[in-house]
């Protein structure tokens, strides 16, 4: 069985697990839009049973609609205070599958969180409260576009981690499972036991996988109690247990498990006889559960999981740094709408109608009492019911390329740049994005075009742009970093793109090629100090090591492209960027 076909059949595994009991087989699904992912998700639907509800969870849901709140015209027509439901209370009993869960925010977060770990919610909205169950199973969709991740407070609560990525549609194969498996599953679940030596083998095996959150196991158990009602059995077997690790505990790995030393003593006694010897061979293969259940979970971690920690590591470790050097902002006042505040109505400040009689409609009755001078049917709204808009503001992005001019580079790349940043430049008018171009050559760099949306400016400075000469990279990398930096003040988000085979040779003082390399290399190290995102694009017909320890002293994303063409540069860029 290939790699692709063992994943899906542990995809489709899972997905029989959530029909069964969705609140204790949650999944978070990475793949991206395709028929993989459509595929997967029918088979939930076929498997899933008519009378369990499932609804769909957008990404930007506001907090009424997810927890419920004051149904103004309801309220305003019956005079007092009337509820009405979310969307976590409407799919009690069942599941939600949340669309784009890596662009969640963190208020959606934070209640789906509290949702999962209570099975309730609680609505308190101007002086009511109501509590409603909320038992349901959670279906994180993640697009596994680029860095973006899942919150890891809500990764660390689904049960199930499933990677589809790397599954492709030839792998696909019929369901292993129909409504009468779910059905009958249901129905033996509450039998179903769990022997201590199981709990015990999946908590061994989490340990030894570096997993440091309680719920693992916890999560895990549960999955291996449901595993074994979808066998038809009423006590977990050794093979549920390595279905329960292979699709909670192995995800989530942070290490491999580490090796037994069993060439310590290489002068170990042999066995007097062969019947001594097959009794050791038996006992090898019959061995502890908790060692079977090890080498289970330790074949479905990925082969690149070290790697894929150490980069999200280092990209958690970047955004933070990142984050600290930002200085306190007021509230913007245009961009997206995020929801309401309470406040005053100040000049500026945009009233939020709806928000506003939904928190005074409740008091009507009681304010008409009050305020005997009050005409009938009209409302007294309060300084306390003012609802101020609150909103979300897009920080441009500016694309700084830096062009390698001297010699044979400006021959050589030219066109390519000059294709990607019109490129760049025909989206500039829908994402409010910016372009700057610095060419370096002779003995300094220069600025030929400050940040910018014209396309017609930048067409004449990159027609303008002449070639030849030396290569002093270390003036081309400060003189980036510098722009860069005034752009981050302005609160707009850079992206420097340096396109150089990496071969400096002029240094600002005017050394040599061997005083050049090195400071570079410091101002490249400097760079990297900064956290700006770079893209170092090696323009030589061959791939150069002196590029690639460019790329790594300034940590950018080294792109290798001896044949490359606009688009491919653009998509680059793109990706570096956080929009591909």
């Amino acid at each position: 069985m290939s790699d692709g076909a063992a994943i899906w059949a542990d995809a489709m595994i899972a997905a029989a697990l959530v029909a069964i009991d969705p609140p204790a087989a949650s999944v978070l699904l990475r793949a991206g839009a395709g028929p993989v992912r459509d595929q997967w998700l029918d088979l939930l639907h076929e498997l899933m049973p008519s009378s369990t509800p499932l609804r769909k969870l957008p990404p930007s849901i506001s907090d009424d609609r997810l927890l419920g709140g004051i149904d103004l015209a309801a309220t305003l027509q019956a005079g007092r205070p009337v509820l009405q439901r979310g969307l976590l209370a409407d799919a009690d009993g069942g599941g939600l599958i949340a669309v784009m869960a890596e662009r969640m925010s963190q208020s959606t977060v934070a209640h789906l969180c509290v949702a999962l770990d209570t099975g309730a919610i609680s609505i308190e909205r101007d002086g009511m409260s109501l509590r409603a169950p909320a038992r349901l199973g959670l279906i994180a969709l993640d697009e596994g576009i680029g860095d973006e991740r899942v919150s890891p407070a809500l990764a660390d609560r689904l049960a199930c981690h499933l990677d589809l990525s790397k599954v492709a549609r030839v792998d696909l194969g019929e369901s292993l499972f129909d409504s009468s498996d779910i059905a009958a599953a249901r129905a033996l679940l509450p039998q179903v036991r769990l022997p201590d030596e199981a709990i015990a083998a999946l908590t061994t095996t989490a340990c030894a996988l570096g997993i440091d959150s309680l719920r693992a196991p916890l999560l895990a158990c549960r999955v291996a109690r449901i595993a074994a009602a979808l066998d038809g059995k009423v006590e977990v077997a050794d093979s549920h247990v390595a279905c329960a690790a292979r699709l909670v505990l192995a995800p989530r790995a942070t290490r491999l498990p580490a090796a037994d030393d069993e060439t310590e003593n290489s002068e170990a006694p042999e066995p007097e006889n062969e019947s001594a010897e097959s009794e050791d061979d038996d006992r090898s293969e019959n061995g502890p559960l908790e060692d079977r259940v090890l080498e289970a979970a330790q074949a479905a971690i990925p082969l690149d999981l070290l790697k894929r920690l150490q980069e999200e590591r280092a990209t958690r470790v970047r955004s933070s740094s990142v984050s600290k050097q930002g200085t306190a902002q007021k509230a913007p006042k245009r961009g997206r709408p995020i929801g309401a505040r309470r406040g005053e109505w100040r000049a500026g400040a945009r009233l939020n109608v709806l928000e506003t009689l939904r928190a005074a409609a409740p008091w009507q009755p009681l304010r008409r009492r009050t305020q005997r001078s009050a005409k009938s049917g009209r409302l007294i709204v309060h300084k306390d019911d003012i609802r101020i808009t609150r909103f979300k503001q897009r920080s441009g992005t500016t694309t700084i390329f830096v062009v390698d001019a001297s010699g044979s580079s400006a021959l050589q790349r030219l066109a390519e740049v000059k294709g990607a940043v019109e490129l760049l430049l025909a989206e500039c008018y829908i994402r409010r994005d910016e372009v700057a171009l610095i060419a370096f050559r002779g003995r300094s760099a220069e600025l030929l075009l400050p940040p910018t949306r014209s396309l017609t400016r930048a067409k004449r400075s990159l027609a303008a742009l002449p070639g030849g000469g030396g290569t002093p990279l270390s003036a081309a990398i400060f003189a980036a970093t510098e722009l860069a930096l005034a752009v981050k003040a302005k609160g707009q988000a850079p992206t420097i793109v340096l396109m150089t085979d990496g071969r400096a040779n002029v240094a600002r003082d005017g050394g040599g090629r061997s005083e050049a390399e090195a400071e570079a290399l410091v101002a490249a190290k400097q760079l990297a100090l900064t956290g700006i995102p770079v893209v170092l694009v090696d323009s030589s017909p061959r791939p150069q090591d002196k590029a690639a320890q460019l790329a790594g002293a300034m940590q950018a994303r080294y792109v290798a492209l001896p044949h490359a063409d606009a688009a491919r540069l653009s998509q680059a860029v793109m990706a570096q960027a956080g929009r591909g």
